[in-house]
């Protein structure tokens, strides 16, 4: 038993070594860099998963996700701060009971909320949401994904169910990705992740080196700086 605890715990090191040279190197080279940086560490991840008898492929997947999802947060706070704003990660808003989230982030939990009737309301889904301290009150929430083909329509979903409520209308659903299979570099013809990403988000992010044909909606990451100040209009 003690040998398998060693062993797990050697994994776990590894990996968050890994998890840290990725986050470094993001810092170092650019966020645009993701992908590739990304593909140059997975040799390395897959030696380490294999020592804990994991499938790579599957857990490589949800690595890459809660990755992405950290490096976009990292990279936005500075500048969501800056604009007197807050983020907060979706699931700690949902798992969270509500005695403990306290006044502030229980009424922004409460202002994205989607009435389902008697089935219940229900939180849509997101990575990151976006509130404003001053009126405890989200102004946009934030999915990512690797392949766009993963969510979007997912996003999509939420966004109309959103609009569609009068106490919801007026928040953002942002898409980031990284387009790994390249369905936003060409608007016409439009294949349908983009259609979706041009319809149903008010904004879809592109961290990528390649160039693509941005839109009023589909744009590259270094614009949704200027999407985060326009929530304050």
């Amino acid at each position: 038993m003690k040998g398998k605890n060693k062993k797990r715990s050697n994994t776990k090191t590894g990996i968050e070594s890994i998890r840290q040279y990725i986050r470094e190197q993001v810092k170092i080279r650019g966020i645009e860099h993701l992908s590739d940086i990304l593909k140059e560490a997975k040799d390395s991840y897959s030696e380490e998963i294999q020592k804990y008898g994991k499938d790579v492929e599957q857990s490589w997947k949800p690595f890459k996700g809660n990755l992405l999802e950290e490096i976009i947060l990292e990279a936005i706070l500075d500048e969501v701060d800056k604009l007197g704003l807050k983020v907060i990660r979706g699931k700690d808003l949902e798992k969270r009971k509500e005695d403990t989230l306290g006044e502030c982030l229980g009424n922004v939990k409460r202002s994205i909320v989607v009435d389902y009737g008697e089935f219940g309301m229900h939180l849509p889904d997101a990575d990151l949401i976006i509130y404003d301290p001053r009126y405890c009150k989200a102004v946009a929430i934030i999915s990512s994904k690797a392949s766009l083909r993963e969510r979007i329509a997912q996003t999509g979903y939420w966004r109309i169910k959103l609009k569609s409520s009068p106490a919801t209308r007026n928040v953002k659903v942002f898409f980031i990705t990284l387009d790994e299979d390249g369905d936003l570099v060409v608007k016409k013809p439009t294949k349908k992740s983009r259609a979706i990403a041009e319809v149903d988000t008010d904004g879809t992010f592109v961290i990528t080196l390649r160039e693509i044909q941005e839109s009023g909606k589909v744009k590259m990451i270094d614009k949704l700086l200027d999407a985060l100040k326009d929530l304050l209009v």
